[in-house]
């Protein structure tokens, strides 16, 4: 089994605030999804996050591991430069089936231009 590269996390507070304050969004059935084309040309960064309405932590950290594994195998061959990443979880992330919330990440980054 070949395994994709690790993709670089945006993990502090402050890169997901710029994100989505100064990022484009595009809200989908299973995920909401905030691009961010940032000015250099250094490997895609992302961030995932799921909030508290969606469920108590063992829901949200499931939630959160489905979009991960989502972004994984959209992302492996054709990784963008130059962009940070924010996928925010939903309710209806958890019950989406995986294949149809591959597809909800694929539509949105097409919206967004950065597919």
């Amino acid at each position: 089994m070949v395994t994709a590269p690790r993709l670089q996390r945006l993990k502090k507070r402050a890169e997901f605030l710029r994100a989505a304050s100064k990022g484009r969004k595009a809200a989908v059935h299973g995920l909401v999804l905030q691009a961010l084309l940032r000015s250099d040309q250094q490997p895609l960064r992302i961030g995932f996050t799921v909030t508290k309405k969606v469920g108590n932590a063992v829901v949200r950290n499931r939630t959160r591991r489905r979009l991960k594994e989502a972004a994984r195998l959209v992302l492996h061959n054709a990784a963008p430069v130059g962009l940070d990443l924010v996928l925010i979880g939903r309710d209806t992330t958890r019950g989406r089936n995986f294949a149809a919330l591959q597809d909800d990440l694929r539509r949105a980054m097409s919206k967004l231009g950065v597919a």
